[in-house]
């Protein structure tokens, strides 16, 4: 019997039930498969005693439209910076890479797949170059991942983003105000863009396109005449102005080492009234409810393809690979190459043009 272990790390996302479900249905009409999965990315590994569970077909019935990931995650630590708190009660971090190849083999694990954005990527790459035989399944809601046309749970994401758009046309229109709502993204602004086109927003502001703020004022001033009028901004939360920083905090959990990016939508609007903006504005920042929840089906399909895909190039011996969807195939790609440049939105876009045509303001 050979073994399979599964992996999720980083951020959770809609579709990530639907990929470890797909992987153990494609393994199960093999016959001399088992699959495991390791709690907490591979946290679970490292742990004593260790915390795998095996994933059957009974353990993953159902599962498919479930929000999360059964076998949980974490982007703290990891396998490369594992996190040791010493005598003075400070923390350091170690590398314990070796440690745990050493006990995947000891475990009979023949290979792993690793699910995960460019983060646990970069942790995959970095064991297969250490002899590990193990694929990548690209997973995040940011889509910035230029190897693959998309990634799953980035259209649930934008599909949550633009309803919130919607819900927030309607009370601004009734209080004739600006609402500027803040999604997630980090330094890619797909969802913001997409869902500014898709709920009709009048201001989109991304991290690609440092922002004048006196061009956000000026579209925004268009929109009112005296005191009656209503306006919605979607801005990313790596959104900055020009010359400006991104709003952050520094985080001190131990093992994350991601900036905390927040804060955008509230530093706008001050930023707004102090270039004279005189109407009333409110923030909404949207945080994980973008990545929390039932994926939609475009996403639930995604996932499966990914996920039988991903077994089929274990049964190939494809490994230091991430699965991509290039349409209408879905292809093997090097690590190396899955990594080296992020997607990014840049201002030849057809989106950016589309949205420019539709008289959105980028803010540049």
């Amino acid at each position: 019997m050979k073994r399979l272990l599964i992996a999720t790390g980083g951020g959770d996302c809609p579709g990530l039930n639907a990929v470890i479900r797909a992987i153990v249905h494609r393994a199960s009409q093999e016959g001399d498969w088992e699959v495991l999965g390791s709690i907490q990315a591979f946290n679970g590994v490292l742990w004593e005693p260790t915390e795998v569970v095996v994933l059957d077909n009974k353990k993953v019935a159902g599962i498919h439209f479930q929000g999360g990931t059964i076998i949980e995650t974490t982007n703290k630590g990891g396998p490369f910076s594992w996190p040791v708190k010493n005598k003075d009660g400070s923390w350091t971090t170690v590398d314990r890479s070796d440690d745990m190849i050493q006990k995947l083999q000891y475990m009979n694990i023949d290979a792993v797949i690793n699910i995960g954005g460019d983060g646990s990527q970069l942790i995959s790459q970095k064991l297969f170059e250490k002899g590990l035989d193990i694929i990548g399944v690209p997973k995040t809601i940011d889509n910035d991942l230029s190897s693959t046309d998309t990634t799953f749970g980035f259209q649930t994401a934008v599909q949550i983003a633009t309803e919130s758009v919607d819900k927030l046309v309607t009370t601004a229109a009734s209080h004739n105000r600006v609402f500027v709502l803040e999604v997630m993204g980090r330094y890619a602004g797909w969802i913001a863009l997409n869902a500014a086109v898709a709920g009709g927003a009048e201001v989109c502001l991304i991290p690609e396109f440092p922002y004048d703020i006196n061009k956000a004022k000026e579209a925004l001033e268009k929109r009112f005449h005296y005191d009656r009028g209503f306006a919605v901004v979607v801005v990313s939360e790596g959104a900055h102005r020009q010359g400006g920083e991104m709003v952050y905090q520094e985080n001190k959990e131990v093992g994350y080492r991601n900036k905390r990016l927040g804060g955008i939508a509230r530093q706008l609007i001050n930023e707004l009234q102090e270039a004279g903006f005189e109407h009333d504005m409110r923030e909404t920042v949207l945080g994980h409810l973008q990545r929390g929840g039932i994926p939609i089906a475009y996403d639930r399909v995604l996932s499966a393809q990914f996920g039988v895909k991903a077994f089929e190039m274990v049964l190939h011996n494809d490994f230091g690979k991430m699965v991509a969807y290039r349409h209408p195939n879905f292809i093997a790609v090097p690590l190396k190459e899955a990594i080296a440049k992020p997607n990014l939105v840049t201002e030849d876009n057809s989106l950016v043009k589309t949205a420019q045509g539709l008289g959105i303001s980028l803010g540049i």
